[in-house]
């Protein structure tokens, strides 16, 4: 089969579409033919050799896909042959074939394409467990969004505005935050115009956000514990901008407020399972009716990997950069 490898970490440069032996279907696996995947910023850490892939998972690059299940290992549960799935995966996702459990697979709703199913495992499943796993969001509440133009970001502010909740967002351009508002922003930040911090505690006449979703880490640390409210939780999913930070203590027992750290990737099999049969269960009904949606920057074959990781890297994109793969 054909995939993206990586011979020596690096820039965009170093990715090389070549023939690789098609991965081995297990107990209980399920073999998927892939039609498109879509990248994640872990892709372009893993590229430059600072995020390898937990162990015993594929090197290739991929952390979600959609496509065709097209074959069953034994005692394997999950769609039958020929069946239209997505699924998280752990790595494997820029190539033709990946195998994961069966149970793992969710079915792609009537009317989205490869490309636009591609586009949900990653994003909204991560932003199922920010939002409500660990920040037990509640409708009412204030929840700020940052890199809300992004994949989780914008997946994020689906969510949270589905579930009744006050959304503040931020991004770095004013087309950025007209297409926020459209998936149902209720504040809009320029952060490089504006603090998010001062306007979070303003339009909630001082209480702050009770759950803050953090892409960028020590930098904004200590304006997110001062715009969280009383018993807020911090939910920290990437460090772009550093990962340390200098931590008042009698600030975080006085307002109650919880730090907590998500990642998917290095998540049990048992635990992805879980968090995709709730999404199945919960929010996926809600892609059918329109409800919810992915959101698609650009679409890109496979052979242009390279070029798809410029865009990402360039920030130009609003949702997710795709990959047709077959």
């Amino acid at each position: 089969m054909k995939a993206i490898v990586i011979r020596e970490p690096g820039g965009p440069e170093v990715l090389s579409l070549e023939e690789v032996p098609e991965p081995s279907l297990g107990a209980g696996q399920i073999a998927i033919d892939v039609k498109a995947t879509a990248l994640n910023r872990a892709d372009l850490l893993q590229r430059r050799g600072i995020y390898p892939p937990p162990t015993g998972e594929s090197e290739i690059l991929g952390l979600e896909c959609a496509g065709v299940v097209a074959a069953h290992g034994p005692g394997a549960s999950g769609p039958p042959i020929g069946s239209r799935v997505m699924a998280l995966l752990a790595g494997g996702g820029y190539a033709e074939r990946v195998v994961i459990p069966g149970r793992m697979a969710l079915p792609i709703p009537d009317g989205l394409s490869f490309e636009q199913a591609a586009a949900i495992p990653e994003a909204f499943l991560t932003a199922q467990e920010a939002l409500f796993t660990l920040g037990r969001l509640a409708p009412g509440q204030t929840a700020l969004v940052h890199a809300s133009a992004g994949g989780v970001g914008s997946a994020a502010v689906q969510l949270a505005h589905e579930h009744g909740a006050r959304v503040v967002a931020t991004a770095g351009s004013s087309d950025k935050l007209e297409r926020v508002r459209a998936l149902g922003a209720d504040v809009l930040i320029d952060y490089k115009t504006q603090s998010f911090a001062d306007v979070v505690r303003d339009v909630t006449e001082g209480r702050g956000a009770d759950v803050v979703l953090d892409f960028v880490g020590g930098a904004y640390f200590d304006q997110h514990t001062s715009c969280l409210a009383v018993g807020g939780r911090l939910i920290v999913i990437g460090v772009l901008g550093g990962a340390t930070a200098q931590l008042n203590l009698a600030q975080l027992l006085m307002r109650r407020c919880q730090i907590l750290g998500l990642v998917m990737r290095s998540r049990s099999v048992v635990d992805k399972i879980a968090i995709s049969q709730t999404f199945a269960r919960d929010w996926l009904p809600r892609f059918g009716s329109g409800r919810l949606a992915p959101v698609v920057d650009s679409v890109l074959p496979l052979a242009d990997a390279r070029r798809a990781h410029e865009r990402m890297e360039a920030n130009a994109n609003i949702g997710k950069i795709v990959l047709s793969v077959g």
